[in-house]
């Protein structure tokens, strides 16, 4: 009869902890500071093979685009009304990571150099390559656009003038499965409208 008890209690403790694992856990990371280091991920930060997966913004009741910087408040901006100028330049990324690269921070500052001079509002694009869940995708993209903004912001250029958007993987520059291409989508890009 002890065993039947046992056999059932060790069933039950095995359900509760399936049904917990299956439930994303929220991640929640901040842009490294300007000039990091561009090494490994930070302490905590989840990788796309590991099991723990952040949630994307929508799954934790945020709007997933239109952060304007510093406000707090989600504004869904109208991509649409952007455009990309010659002047600013994309920056890329190592895979699952959203440091800052020196030569990166090299386009960055030109482009915080042009964006000085041009009074224009500014959409950051972060992408991802395809590899990992969406949501994980979303969140990186999300960390990405953010680690360009905040090493714009550093260099002098008004915070409110940044919105951010993640596509994570669903807008690939190149559709190949291979690391030359999967290198091309690990973006952030820049766009502009008026003020």
């Amino acid at each position: 009869m002890k065993t039947n008890a046992v056999v059932v209690a060790v069933a039950l403790l095995a359900a509760v902890a399936a049904g917990c694992a299956k439930r994303p856990a929220t991640a929640v990371a901040s842009a490294p500071a300007p000039g990091g280091t561009g090494g490994g991920a930070p302490a905590g930060a989840p990788t796309p093979g590991a099991g723990v997966q952040p949630q994307p913004a929508a799954a934790r009741g945020e709007a997933r685009t239109g952060t304007p910087a510093g406000t707090g408040t989600a504004v869904r901006p109208r991509p649409g009304e952007f455009r990309p100028v010659p002047e600013l330049k994309d920056i890329y990324f190592d895979f699952d990571r959203y440091e800052i690269r020196p030569g990166d921070a090299a386009i960055l500052d030109a482009n915080a150099a042009w964006l000085k001079q041009n009074d224009l509002q500014v959409l950051i694009e972060g992408h991802a390559d395809e590899r990992g869940t969406n949501a994980y995708n979303l969140a990186l993209g999300e960390r990405r656009a953010k680690a360009a903004m905040n090493y714009l912001v550093a260099q002098g250029v008004a915070a409110a003038r940044f919105t951010i958007i993640s596509y994570g993987e669903e807008r690939p520059v190149c559709t190949a499965h291979e690391e030359a291409c999967w290198a091309r989508n690990r973006r952030a890009r820049f766009l502009v409208r008026p003020r």
